[in-house]
């Protein structure tokens, strides 16, 4: 009988501090992983931390701003000289400032989600990659959202980096399979997330998503954890270069 069993192993967790991003941090560490919590505020990684190794696991946070190379060169390094390895990455952190007509929005906008939802994931992604193959592989997930894949209006620039990932992911997965390293992204719909919840004020928008989805409903912030761990763990062994859609049925509607 197969069980998801991560004990042993080391996960490092981008945007880990809060939302979906926590919840994938605390299944790892129940699953049995270590985890390195990375995002921009310290404080808020540092209480994840605290919450990881009450499951008995161990945790380090670290602050970083995903879309600048030099703090992923430094997180790399942080997370080699306190674990000695990273076996699964798990690229979350994204942001989504620039919901608006196209001809309404900037260049600097657009370089700055393609900074943070794309350059991101593969710079940290591409210079782990070496590393982890040095102690038998891993695997990588990189976290799209449906909006990369059936794009909507106002969400331009968020659809375009995020289906700028998702073509980077099947790259991935092609250059580093020899590596012993499985590259697969995942999609989430509808989530209660602090991203999605300050929305929600948005006259419609919550009705929208629910009525968006064929389960007629928001899924819970915790129910990610389930796709995670399939994507992370053996449970996925031959498992790369593929989608996960977790959306209540919204890529069929």
């Amino acid at each position: 009988m197969h069980t998801i069993d991560l004990t042993g192993k080391v996960a490092l967790v981008t945007g880990g501090s809060r939302g979906l991003g926590r919840a994938m941090c605390l299944g790892l560490a129940d699953a049995g992983a270590d985890v390195i919590i990375a995002s921009r505020r310290l404080e808020n990684c540092e209480a994840v931390a605290r919450d990881v190794e009450s499951r008995g696991r161990r945790a380090l946070a670290v602050s970083v701003h995903t879309g600048k190379t030099a703090e992923l060169d430094r997180l790399i390094e942080t997370a080699y000289t306190h674990f000695g390895r990273v076996d699964i990455l798990i690229n979350n952190a994204g942001m989504n400032p620039a919901i608006g007509l196209l001809s309404d929005l900037t260049p600097e906008l657009f370089q700055k989600l393609f900074d943070v939802n794309t350059k991101g994931p593969w710079y940290l992604a591409s210079r782990l990659a070496p590393r982890m193959a040095g102690h038998g592989g891993g695997s990588i997930i990189n976290i799209i959202s449906v909006g990369g894949l059936k794009p909507s209006p106002y969400q331009g620039f968020y659809s375009a980096t995020k289906a700028a990932l998702h073509a980077m992911t099947r790259v991935m997965a092609a250059e580093w399979a020899p590596l012993g390293i499985r590259v697969n992204d995942l999609a989430p719909g509808s989530y209660h997330s602090d991203l999605f919840d300050s929305a929600a004020s948005i006259p419609g928008y919550l009705d929208g998503a629910i009525e968006a989805s064929l389960q007629r409903r928001i899924a819970e912030t915790e129910e990610i954890i389930g796709p995670i761990l399939y994507l992370a763990s053996d449970m996925s062994a031959y498992t790369t270069g593929a989608t996960l859609v977790s959306d209540g049925g919204y890529m069929v509607k």
